[in-house]
């Protein structure tokens, strides 16, 4: 007689299957996947320091001066939507003292509205759905996902061009480590404004097409290494106005040499960052690891419980010898 395998084993090996199975598809397929860009960002970073500001009232360029720029990022859903990729619009404010609290951003000493569109998962910029201005290189706002121990071009929206951001290692933010990159702009022509001659040393010009500069004492990035999410973020920009062709600065319209993070936010980078790299790392790491354990557990188990339903030796009992007369 025959033993067949109970339907308890069969049960235990079949789901200790499907673990083995689902263990590779969480880290190979699942967890790549999760790895995007949102669409529905809405998101505030405010940058404080101290500085040299021009006041266009005195019509002269102020010391000491408390700077505040307010960087907003919201996604917009719809374009988003129809073009696949990640269409961000952000508004960078430039304000003193004089011009907070501001009912209107348009109001602000400075006011900078763009766009940038990115591919999901890559983060490498995509141009489309009205992007302004071109914008290029590896990374802007963020950094692409698994951030590597290596140099990054970085988009500089002042500069209207790329940066070298290079690695320096690692740095603690609000108790949390993330990769370090640093770098500085030398000073570069970036466009041209119309002002009064007497702004740029030429008195008996009434009007005068000036030349804009910028430099950056220097740029340091902290980024969280799982979802590129900038932790800290410090700037030196330097903006200056030149007569044409001059080698000079005439005036200075900001200069500082430290624009940093505020502690809250800071504090609201770190704990989105450890939320979204928590969750990548439970779909990646996690629970491929623990399917993978308890499935080879199960199957080994059920293989077992199989094996003991194998022949079992029957017993039969000889026949009695009859009597003859």
């Amino acid at each position: 007689m025959r033993r067949t395998a109970s339907p308890f084993s069969l049960i235990v090996l079949g789901f200790g299957t499907f673990l083995l199975v689902l263990a590779p598809m969480l880290a190979w397929y699942v967890e790549p996947r999760a790895a995007v860009n949102p669409i529905d960002i809405d998101t505030t970073a405010v940058y404080k320091g101290t500085g040299s500001v021009f006041d266009t009232d005195k019509i002269a360029t102020v010391p000491d001066q408390t700077i505040t720029v307010t960087q907003r990022v919201r996604g917009n859903v719809a374009e988003s939507e129809d073009s696949g990729n990640a269409v961000w619009d952000v508004i960078t404010t430039v304000d003193t003292d004089k011009s907070l609290p501001a009912e209107d951003p348009h109001d602000a000493l400075d006011y900078a509205p763009h766009r940038w569109v990115m591919d999901r998962e890559t983060t490498r910029p995509v141009h489309c759905c009205e992007e302004k201005p071109y914008i290029e290189g590896e990374a802007y706002l963020k950094f692409p996902f698994d951030v590597q121990k290596r140099d990054y071009r970085w988009w500089d929206n002042t500069l209207r061009g790329t940066v070298t951001m290079s690695y320096q290692g690692t740095k603690k933010i609000q108790g949390y480590t993330g990769y370090r990159f640093t770098a500085s702009v030398p000073a570069t022509k970036t466009g041209t404004r119309l002002v009064p001659g007497r702004l740029v040393d030429l008195p008996d010009t009434p009007q005068v097409l000036a030349e804009e500069w910028y430099a950056n004492h220097g740029l340091e990035l902290v980024v969280d290494q799982a979802t590129g999410r900038v932790l800290y973020a410090q700037t030196g920009p330097r903006r200056t106005l030149r007569a044409p062709g001059a080698e000079k600065d005439a005036a200075v319209l900001l200069d500082s040499r430290k624009i940093a993070f505020t502690t809250a936010t800071q504090k609201q980078a770190v704990d989105q960052a450890e939320q979204d790299s928590g969750q990548l790392r439970l779909v990646g790491r996690t629970l491929p690891i623990g399917a993978g354990v308890i499935g080879f557990v199960l199957v080994v188990a059920g293989i077992l419980l199989v094996v003991r339903g194998r022949q079992r030796p029957g017993s039969s009992e000889l026949p009695q010898p009859s009597l003859t007369m």
